[in-house]
């Protein structure tokens, strides 16, 4: 067996696979169809500050190979987060990672402090595609200024290892994933949903309650992997890749484009034990390649 061990700062991960946000709740929910602690990093479901309720329904809606939601981060704040689901997940035996949002800079590093001070939590990853009400809706993430100004807040408060998740809805996401560098990012993660659309031709209506959603499954993987190649060229911190990621060969292309780790989202509604079985088919090809450690194919694409 290979070994499938990779580090993301001080963040040692026993494989590259982990869960993307949002698609794995707190973990807790998918215990009886795989073992936790079979997987690399657990990032848990988005948490704000304050509770949100979230958007009205429909959330979701099924599109040619993937899905769009706009579920809108419904959590119920750091604080409950803090007293109610950490003593149920801090004894997992994995990296369990905090997805942080917030609306303004000072709102992010508020919420990253509180988990700064839970001693099983072991990094935090900023969702920097949240609404940003300080510049009249815009994302944090669409600017290089706004992703430093919440990067550069959060890291003066939060010690541990800080991943920033990174939106692809840009012109330019190497410069995003620059300016995050410069203010301390330990790592960035990419990409979070494209914005997308669908309407009801019958009702002649859209099929999300806000119209618009983000676009996630196997649609958006070469876009995803042309920007973790794109990315990884353009900073020395490690890129974790994510986006479509349904099976090992999937999840080796974003190793090979340069991601050092790489996170399954929308797959697990599908096969709640994917992250496993991506973990075994990864190990499976090292074997048959004569590779004894994953990091042998990380970046090594030619080119």
């Amino acid at each position: 067996m290979a070994d499938l061990s990779v580090r993301i700062n001080r963040l040692k991960l026993k494989n590259p696979v982990m869960t993307a946000s949002g698609t794995f709740g707190y973990g807790l929910e998918y215990a009886d169809f795989v073992s936790l602690d079979q997987i690399g990093g657990i990032i848990v479901k988005g948490t704000t500050l304050q509770p949100r309720e979230g958007n009205d329904y429909p959330r979701m809606a099924e599109t040619p190979s993937g899905m769009l939601n706009c579920v809108g981060l419904q959590n119920k704040g750091v604080d409950y987060f803090c007293e109610h689901i950490y003593p149920q997940i801090k004894d997992i035996d994995t990296n369990m990672i905090v997805n942080v949002s917030g609306s303004s800079p000072e709102t992010y590093a508020e919420c990253a402090a509180r988990i700064d001070k839970l001693d099983k939590i072991p990094a935090i990853e900023l969702n920097i595609s949240c609404p940003n009400v300080k510049q009249g809706g815009m994302a944090f993430g669409t600017t290089c200024a706004g992703a430093a100004s919440v990067v550069k807040a959060v890291r003066q408060c939060y010690n541990k290892t800080l991943i920033v998740k990174l939106s692809p809805n840009v012109t330019d996401i190497a410069e995003i994933a620059k300016a995050c560098e410069a203010e301390g990012a330990d790592s960035v993660s990419l990409i979070n949903t494209l914005m997308g659309m669908a309407i009801d031709i019958e009702k002649r209506q859209p099929m999300l309650s806000i119209a618009t959603g983000g676009l996630s499954g196997p649609a958006v993987k070469p876009v995803a992997v042309r920007m973790v190649w794109q990315v990884a060229k353009a900073v020395k911190i490690p890129v974790i890749g994510l986006g479509g990621i349904c099976n090992a060969a999937d999840a080796i292309e974003f190793l090979m484009a340069g991601a050092t780790a790489i996170q399954i989202g929308t797959a697990n509604f599908l096969d709640p034990a994917v992250t496993v079985k991506v973990r075994d088919g990864i190990n499976e090809w090292l074997d048959r390649h004569g590779c004894a450690s994953v990091s042998e194919i990380i970046g090594a694409l030619n080119v």
